[in-house]
């Protein structure tokens, strides 16, 4: 039998089922912890939480280190959490060939750089551009919800460009912004003007998010990495 491909080999193991799970995000924690702060019984337990040398060390940390796991869980990053959970869609994405994800809004510089983002972007890939101005009413908000959306639609490349910036300001006035434009595979999608108008007063992401998905320009979330609004507004 002929041993495995280079491509093989490069491929990352990804354990499946709960307890593989468990094991992965055991191992991310104890990599991602700064080590150097982190107490050394806490940094020992979770190394043998991690890799248990053998039999008898799992049998033994199901038995006695129950209620230290537990404590020590509770305490858990959320920060932290959420890199982990991000990193595990990024790698499925990869993995299953969805196209490229994304982690931000991203700000254009010129007329130049919208048109290459609509034109050379993944064919996969939906590109929800705002055109907005400072100091023109809703575009600050607006910024702020499209900044929570992107981290929970990875697949969605979010991005903004001053309507100075695009080349076209004529069609772009300060009564039409702040506006969005929705494409894929460089055809228009969705062009709304004034969008502000559409949502409600104090307008949050769940807001913006209802009003895309009414028209079908959103793809299905695959999970929540952001915090609700209520959350955000407590922090």
């Amino acid at each position: 039998m002929s041993g495995p491909t280079a491509d093989e080999e490069e491929l990352p193991m990804t354990h499946t089922g709960p307890k593989g799970v468990i094991s992965d995000w055991r191992k991310f924690k104890l990599e991602s912890e700064d080590c150097e702060s982190m107490p050394p019984q806490k940094r020992e337990l979770l190394r043998q939480m991690s890799n248990p040398k053998s039999t008898g060390d799992e049998e033994r940390l199901n038995r006695k280190m129950s209620m230290q796991e537990y404590e020590m869980v509770k305490e858990e990053d959320e920060r932290c959490l959420r890199k982990y959970r991000k990193q595990c869609m990024q790698d499925m994405h990869e993995r299953l060939s969805f196209g490229p994800t994304f982690d931000r809004v991203y700000e254009l510089e010129s007329g130049e750089a919208f048109l290459e983002v609509i034109e050379k972007e993944h064919c996969l890939t939906v590109v929800v551009v705002h055109v907005y101005e400072d100091g023109i009413p809703g575009c600050d908000a607006l910024n702020g919800c499209l900044t929570c959306l992107s981290a929970e639609y990875p697949g969605v490349k979010f991005c903004k460009i001053r309507a100075s910036r695009t080349g076209a300001a004529d069609r772009f006035s300060d009564g039409a912004l702040p506006a969005v434009l929705v494409y894929k595979e460089g055809e228009l999608l969705g062009s709304f003007l004034s969008v502000t108008q559409h949502l409600n007063d104090g307008f949050f992401a769940t807001d913006v998010e209802a009003f895309l998905n009414e028209y079908g320009l959103l793809p299905e979330k695959e999970f929540t990495a952001c915090l609700d609004d209520a959350e955000a507004n407590v922090e």
